[in-house]
């Protein structure tokens, strides 16, 4: 599961401090909205788990190997589906390792 690496703010937040940091970080584009995965080796899919995921959030990838560049260039890879805390990941069905992927999770 992916975790935020960025302060988050009580629902009570109160200091003015916290929250000018908080709102500088997001404009600078530090959001708690980033992973990262291996494709499943002799699998067809892989099943991602992140709390932020949910069944109309937009998850975007990028490939962060030559194998992952190479499935991306096949047209091989895609979302399959979107649930509550996780997402599936479609893709070739190959012995490769290292098909790694950074993602982010919109909404």
């Amino acid at each position: 599961m992916a975790e935020g690496n960025f302060l988050r703010l009580p629902y009570e937040a109160s200091d003015p401090r916290q929250v000018a940091q908080v709102v500088n970080n997001v404009l600078d584009g530090k959001l708690n909205s980033t992973g990262e995965f291996t494709c499943t080796a002799s699998a067809a899919s892989t099943d991602v788990t992140d709390y932020r995921a949910g069944k109309n959030s937009v998850i975007l990838l990028m490939p962060t190997t030559a194998n992952a560049s190479a499935e991306v260039g096949a047209g091989t890879i895609y979302i399959s589906a979107r649930n509550k805390q996780s997402f599936t990941v479609t893709h070739a069905n190959n012995t490769q390792t290292d098909r790694t992927f950074g993602y982010i999770v919109i909404g």
